[in-house]
Order: C-alpha cells, then structure tokens, then sequence
C-alpha cells in the first residue's frame, strides 16, 4: 500500500522560509517522479515543482529562484525548500507520487 505524507507547513511571516517534506512508502522511491501542488479555497489545485527519479527539477514560474527540491533516498523523502515566501504562497500543499498517490496536504500561511 503507497502512502504519502506531507509535514512541514505552518505561519510564517512574508520573506520567511519553511521546508516541506513528504514521506513516502510502499512504493520504489528510488524512480518515482515526485510533484508538488498547491490549492487555495475556491480554485483548482495548481502545480508547483517536479522532482523527477534522477534528480531533475521543473518549477512554476512565481517560484522560480525561490523554490528548491531535494530528496533524501535513504529515508524516502522528498523535501520543497521555500524561501523568500509571499502572502500569495499561502495554500494547502500537496505531494503526489508517480501522478497518481495524493497525501492529505499541509498548511502554508504567509502573512503579516
């Protein structure tokens, strides 16, 4: 059975940082395409980053230069850096595996 949890979400105040990660089991993370989504009330949830199984990042254009992926293939996780955070990054983030396991999200709040 795959299963994915995110952690890491939380309030933070603008220009601040968090790190989220998302754990990941039952599943060969080793080749996994790791993704990152974000959904706020009233919209569709929208794509954040990629990290592909050997390494290879893709990141939404407002996130560039703010956002980093890395994984950790030891313990199965994979982790989404945020720095400089904006009011507008605020969000319920997902994780999703192989585009097709969802976690439950964690909470991202920017605000002053």
């Amino acid at each position: 059975q795959v299963r994915v949890v995110e952690s890491g979400g939380g309030l933070v105040q603008p220009g601040e940082s968090l790190r989220l990660t998302c754990t990941v089991s039952g599943i060969n993370f080793k080749i996994a395409t790791l993704k990152w989504f974000r959904q706020t009330p009233g919209k569709e949830r929208e794509w954040v980053a990629t990290i592909t199984g050997d390494g290879t990042t893709d990141f939404e254009e407002s996130v560039k230069g703010r956002f980093t992926l890395t994984r950790n293939w030891a313990r199965n996780t994979g982790h989404l850096q945020m720095n400089n955070l904006k009011p507008d990054d605020s969000a319920v983030y997902y994780c999703n595996i192989v585009d097709r396991y969802w976690g439950r999200g964690t909470q991202v709040t920017v605000s002053s």
